[in-house]
Order: C-alpha cells, then structure tokens, then sequence
C-alpha cells in the first residue's frame, strides 16, 4: 500500500476546493497517477459541485478530500453521503480538514470532536484521527481572510473512515430457527437455568417473614350461599321496557309479537271494506273476497 493508503489498480477520486493552490493540485493528481499505475483511474472532483456529480455508486476504491496542500474545504453532511455513496464497499476515505478545538463565532467549522461523528452518521465505519497540525501564522491569516473566521483555536486534522462491506440498501436474509431441540428422551430440552428460574421449591417457603394468605378466609358467609336461579335469569324485552324483540329473543315477546300481528284486523282507510270489491280501493287487502257484516273477523290469507 503506498502513500495516502493507494494500490495499484484502484480507482481514486481526489476532491479538492477553490483555496486549493492548482499546482499543489496538479502534483498531487501526478503522484497518485503514478501510484496507481493506469491512466484514466484518477477523478478530480469539486467539492462544492460533487453532488452534482455524475458518478455512479460504489464507483471508488480511495477518496481523497482536503488532502492538497493549502486547502480549507469543509464537507457538509451532503458532501460526505455522497462520499459514501461513491465509495465501494470496503473503501477508504482519507480527509482532512480545518476543525476548532471549541465552538466559535463559524457555523460552518466543525469542532474536532463533531468531526469523526459527522463521518459516523454519514455511513462510514472504523473512523479514526490520524493526525493534528497546528496551523502556521501565515495559514491562520489566510483562514482569517477567507472564513472569515476570528480565533486562534484553528488545527488540521486529517481523518480516515471506511465503508462497510456492503452497499448501502442491502438486505440478506436471516436464517432463523426457533424449533427446540430434543433431549435424550425425545422431548425438547429445558434450559435448567430457565426451569430453575420458574420452579418454587419447599425451601422457599420456609421464610419467616412471609405472609402467605388462607384461601378459606377469602370467601365468607355470603359468597357460599347457592344463588336463587331466579336472579340468574336474564331480564326479559319487556322488563328491560323494549318495545319490539331482540334479534335472538328467548323470552317469548317475539312469538307473542308475531301472534298479535296474526290476530289483528287491518284497519280500513274508507270504511267500505265490507260492502264488497265494488266499493273497495285498488290497495285495500279485502279484495276478491266476498262483502261480510261491519265487526265481523276475517282471516286474511298469508299471502
């Protein structure tokens, strides 16, 4: 493995910045050709259009960020999904970036301890602090005039993560089994440890200080007593002040219902019913039936 952790073979991408010196990038882009040992391995991206990017996921083995001499890049938690996303699974990212020792007055600069947890939620894995430079008066002026950025508590640390061995999404199947195995008899083994957990043995009740209650002493005088089966019975449609039966009655108002419904007379709209189907409406239920005496009960046919 050579420098900035590169193989021959390995697909790079280098990100870089607009404070990044071109030549210092251009040197950079040289050495990791030369690492790699093929042409058309090593991307060049910008940090600020990287999401833009048309690059495929798990497109890198190792991406460089921050990594050119003189760079302030700050990776935001886009920049750093979209790391993760172009990184194989099982590459490397090595970055490096300006982080205070304790908030400031920039929003945008990290501390060094949100660093590495900023690459955690971002996906990646094994993250770990390489190593910290101060920065020189002349890199802390330009930081000054570039962030804007008021305060002598500026360092560089250079940071590594990892993608885990699988793309982000995956599932695979987990092979379960719940069946208990059989004993030597047949039966499925206990766990004795379990079976101990659930057991109550003589001993344990041998406390002194335990009350334990007689069950006789829970029931008295009353609760023995054989109910009257009178007060058993279900109070009937009518007690219960229902004017027409439930859908399953049992208590006789439905069948007493229906009796009624057979023994009234149909009450006659224009009091001709008896005088015959000649003086009778075309609705009235005495039709086809011959004229009978005012009061007199008539049975009319089911249908």
């Amino acid at each position: 493995m050579g420098e900035y952790g590169v193989a021959p073979g390995q697909r790079v991408a280098i990100i870089w910045d607009k404070s990044s010196p071109v030549e210092a990038l251009k040197d950079l882009v040289d050495k990791i050709q030369t690492l790699v040992g093929a042409d058309n391995r090593v991307s060049v991206e910008n940090v600020d259009q990287l999401c833009q990017s048309a690059h495929r996921e798990s497109s890198f083995d190792v991406v460089l960020s921050g990594v050119v001499a003189g760079s302030t890049a700050q990776h935001s938690p886009e920049v750093l999904a979209e790391i993760a996303r172009i990184l194989k699974p099982g590459g490397r990212v090595l970055l490096r970036e300006l982080v205070a020792t304790e908030s400031g007055n920039n929003s945008r600069i990290k501390t060094a301890a949100k660093l590495p947890t900023a690459l955690t939620l971002s996906g990646l894995v094994e993250v770990k602090e390489l190593q910290k430079e101060a920065l020189t008066p002349e890199e802390a002026q330009l930081v000054q005039e570039r962030l804007g950025y008021q305060g002598n508590d500026l360092l560089i640390v250079q940071i590594e993560g990892k993608k885990p061995d699988f793309e982000v999404g995956s599932s695979s199947q987990l092979k379960l089994s719940f069946a208990k195995k059989p004993g030597p008899s047949g039966k499925p083994s206990v766990d004795p440890a379990t079976a101990k957990l659930w057991t109550l043995s003589a001993n344990d009740m041998k406390d002194e200080d335990m009350d334990l209650l007689d069950s006789d002493e829970l029931l008295d005088s009353e609760d023995l007593k054989k109910p009257d089966p009178s007060s058993l019975r279900a109070p009937s449609c009518k007690e219960m002040g229902k004017k027409k039966a439930c859908k399953n009655c049992t208590c006789g108002l439905a069948e007493e219902l229906e009796q009624e419904k057979k023994s009234s007379q149909p009450k006659s709209a224009c009091g001709n019913c008896y005088l015959g189907d000649a003086f009778r409406c075309a609705s009235c239920p005495y039709l086809g039936m011959p004229a009978f005496k005012p009061g007199e009960k008539i049975l009319l046919k089911d249908n």
